[in-house]
């Protein structure tokens, strides 16, 4: 039987190929596809989460991988309604997240894997989101890299994106590339299985269920065809000449400059200098001379015009009028909108975005370095709306909930938390504002530390504070260093972070191959087929739990076997009987003979 890498590699050749893809649906008979998805979704928070069933990761076996093949082979399978759950946005109003049953989630994760193998080669290299190997980095990276020299930015935003794709558009779509019935009709039946909310089902007529493992392949699907209509049809039309023409007046002092030189007029020659320094060398109103760039990432996008504001205009027509027939999608007019890119802002991806503009900053050949570039900005709310988890009425505070771990526990989430703000915000040119969170998170965590020792903040600091080095030389810090027996000690260190900006921002988990053999531990500790507390070989499960941290609570009584083993291997999972499985869910120290 072919393996699910080699399975996935086929298809993606045959999607970069644009070849139609037929008879996929027998794919889904394979238990190495599901292995993979029980890998890929057991690494997320929300796999014990409950639908509206109590089924979640916890109980996972080979017995219902092969029941779940079953159903789908006899064409029986059934979707469940998600349950619908409300979670709050940025700005206040609520976002429906639909949240699915344990085995559809891993169905859903196998009709992904095939839609992604198989469509993500033919995505414009324009879309950015919910893609293997890209992301918002690479979004900011493409811009920053290509679209000098931008006039006007134009700021779109679908207005209930998720919610009102239209499924005859997107399965057309589908049908179009994938001729195989069984397949789009299990992918139809998940369109349309509807929600859950408070008890009362609710079909789905349009749009795919946030939270869904499959939807944003979906999306991206759907989207596609924005991303082909401004590639094929509003960039040509706006891309014309090679480059600027001269500016006239610029020459002419550019050329009475070399006849100075020849003549060795030091005084005359600086006086063109600072006068060509006023003026532009190209003609920026060039009507010979226009670009068009564009970038996704999900529903949100952004264009960089080269033109004239009466362009932009009609390019925002253009695109309301083609999303509105050929989509069914509606622009959010207060999102929609059209900056100034010297004069103004645009806001995309959590950045505030505009060209640089400066006379006097010059290279090493007296050449303008940044005139035309790209800046970006963190956002003036950014630092006050981070801020209000460590603050209150203006003063850093403890967090209670971090009471019950270790100094170590604590210093490595506030450092985690800190770095991830400074590895996104890396290509900003205000970078430093951070500087003022990270004082803010420090207060914290001493306040937090000092409440679960019971001490004083001084003390702590007292204790903690050290020198770390780091590639700009060393850095104060707090520090903490947990002796092990025979190993290398655990070291935990908030602060001694750059705040230097990043102008190339890597991007990890980058492959060369698309699909590569990796058989995770989990997967073999199931094939394995092993009750590692008992050693018996029948009916085993997976015992999954949602933090490991939750082991090691204090006021514990001596600690079952099965928790040993899970704290001692640092793994949230074990392969169990299920004996040895109802046993932990009843509370049994050991069964019964």
């Amino acid at each position: 039987m072919r393996t699910a890498e080699t399975i996935l590699n086929i298809i993606r050749e045959r999607g970069k190929q644009r070849l139609p893809l037929e008879d996929v649906y027998r794919q889904l008979y394979n238990p190495d596809m599901y292995l993979r998805g029980y890998a890929r979704l057991s690494k997320n928070d929300g796999a014990t989460t409950q639908g509206i069933t109590d089924e979640t990761i916890d109980g996972m076996s080979q017995a219902k991988i092969a029941k779940i093949i079953e159903a789908i082979r006899l064409e029986r399978w059934q979707w469940t309604p998600v349950r619908r759950k409300e979670v709050p946005k940025s700005n206040g109003k609520l976002r429906p997240l639909g949240i699915p049953t344990w085995s559809d989630k891993l169905v859903q994760e196998v009709i992904r894997s095939i839609l992604e193998a198989y469509y993500d080669p033919q995505f414009s290299d324009n879309s950015h989101g919910f893609r293997p190997n890209r992301g918002c980095l690479t979004a900011l990276s493409h811009i920053q890299k290509v679209w000098m020299g931008t006039k006007w930015f134009i700021e779109g935003d679908i207005k209930g994106c998720f919610d009102n794709i239209d499924h005859t558009i997107l399965m057309s779509i589908i049908r179009t590339n994938i001729k195989d019935n069984r397949f789009t009709r299990l992918v139809e039946g998940l369109l349309k299985a509807g929600y859950c909310e408070q008890w009362t089902y609710h079909p789905s007529h349009s749009g795919t269920p946030q939270g869904g493992i499959v939807s944003p392949i979906l999306a991206n699907i759907y989207m596609d065809r924005l991303d082909k209509f401004v590639e094929q049809s509003l960039m040509p039309a706006l891309t014309r000449g090679k480059r600027r023409t001269d500016n006239a007046t610029y020459n002419r002092l550019h050329n009475q400059m070399n006849k100075a030189k020849q003549y060795g007029k030091i005084e005359r020659i600086k006086t063109l200098r600072k006068a060509m320094q006023q003026l532009p060398s190209v003609d920026p109103y060039d009507e010979g001379y226009r670009r068009l760039r564009y970038i996704r990432y999900a529903d949100d996008f952004l264009l960089g015009l080269v033109g004239t504001r009466a362009e932009a205009e009609e390019i925002k027509a253009s695109l309301t009028t083609f999303l509105g027939t050929e989509l069914k999608l509606t622009l959010a007019a207060e999102k929609t909108l059209i900056t100034h890119a010297q004069t103004g802002r645009a806001k995309s991806l959590g950045y505030d975005i505009g060209t640089l503009a400066s006379d006097t900053k010059m290279d090493t050949r007296k050449h303008r370095s940044v005139n035309g570039k790209i800046g970006f900005y963190i956002p003036d709310d950014v630092i006050p709306k981070k801020s209000k988890r460590y603050m209150r009425d203006g003063k850093p505070i403890h967090r209670p909930e971090l009471l019950n771990d270790s100094e170590y526990d604590n210093i490595i989430l506030y450092q985690g938390e800190y770095r991830g703000l400074v590895n996104y915000y890396g290509l900003a040119h205000n970078l430093q504002m951070l500087s003022y969170l990270q004082g803010i998170m420090r207060g914290s965590l001493l306040k937090t530390l000092a409440r679960k020792g019971n001490t004083t903040v001084a003390k702590v600091v007292t204790k903690l504070q050290a020198t770390t080095q780091t590639t700009e030389g060393p850095r104060q810090c707090l520090k903490v260093i947990v002796p092990r027996a025979g190993k290398t000690p655990l070291v935990a260190v908030f602060g001694g972070i750059s705040l230097r900006r990043r102008r190339n921002p890597a991007m990890h988990d980058q492959v060369t191959l698309p699909y590569v053999r990796k058989r995770s531990e989990i997967i073999e500790r199931l094939l394995n087929d092993t009750c590692e507390v008992c050693g018996s070989k029948k009916d085993i499960q997976m015992h999954h739990i949602r933090r490991l941290a939750d082991l090691n609570k204090q006021g514990r009584r001596e600690k079952p076997e099965w928790m040993k083993i899970m704290i001692s291997r640092q793994r949230k999972s074990i392969p169990l009987c299920v004996r040895c499985h109802n046993d932990i869910h009843h509370n049994r120290p050991h069964s019964k003979t």
